[in-house]
């Protein structure tokens, strides 16, 4: 769980994103990391005897700088204003395929799969969908898959209007292989992040989503 200080913490600097302000309340800054971090390992030890994979993942690999990378935005706010706890099995400089949960007034979310991969990965992902794809429609058949997270999520920037290059249009998995990225989210209200339940509740949900990053892994490591 998530304290209602760390979450108006959040709200604040919202209000008041900008290095004078934050320097002014670095003291709570220091208290609503402190906090941050203790849900990052509250997540480490209820996901890991889930997912074996994630047993050498400490709190540093899954935590992300409240700093945002401004040089390519046009939003020049200097602080992200949401929380971010990401658990994979990939190592620095590795893309793989993971469990993500993301806190926000405006929107909080749990998800899982891969994110726009690069080229190369998205090559051999869509290879492992054209071979496998009974593998992978299993899982997103899967009830309880359905009951949480219902397909990938698919909207005109991750979704081709035509087959990919390579792929004929009649091929039985066409509609999965025009994806450009392979995640699935689930909402929940920011309010559940309060309660002694929030960690296992969401626990509970992001384990299904194992499968899907199994097979997304499997496609990623196969020619290594």
């Amino acid at each position: 769980m998530l304290s209602k200080d760390s979450l108006q913490f959040l709200e604040d600097l919202k209000a008041n994103n900008n290095r004078d302000w934050f320097l002014d309340n670095k003291k709570r800054y220091e208290i609503f990391k402190k906090d941050y971090h203790q849900l990052v390992a509250d997540f480490l030890d209820a996901m890991k005897p889930l997912d074996p994979l994630l047993e050498m993942l400490e709190i540093k690999n899954c935590t992300f700088r409240i700093n945002r990378d401004i040089r390519f935005s046009k939003d020049k706010s200097p602080y992200k204003d949401h929380i971010g706890v990401w658990l994979s099995s990939g190592a620095k400089g590795m893309n793989r395929s993971g469990y993500y949960v993301h806190i926000a007034k405006s929107g909080s979310f749990i998800a899982g799969g891969l994110y726009c991969p690069e080229a190369d990965d998205l090559k051999k992902v869509r290879k492992e969908i054209a071979y496998f794809h009974e593998d992978l429609e299993d899982i997103l058949n899967n009830k309880n898959f359905k009951k949480e997270f219902g397909d990938f999520d698919r909207n005109e920037t991750n979704l081709l209007k035509n087959p990919p290059r390579g792929y004929e249009k009649d091929h039985p998995a066409i509609e999965l292989l025009k994806l450009k990225s392979f995640e699935t989210s689930h909402k929940f209200n920011v309010d559940e992040v309060t309660k002694e339940d929030f960690v296992a509740k969401m626990s509970k949900k992001l384990i299904l989503l194992k499968p899907l990053n199994d097979f997304i892994n499997r496609a990623l490591t196969l020619e290594e």
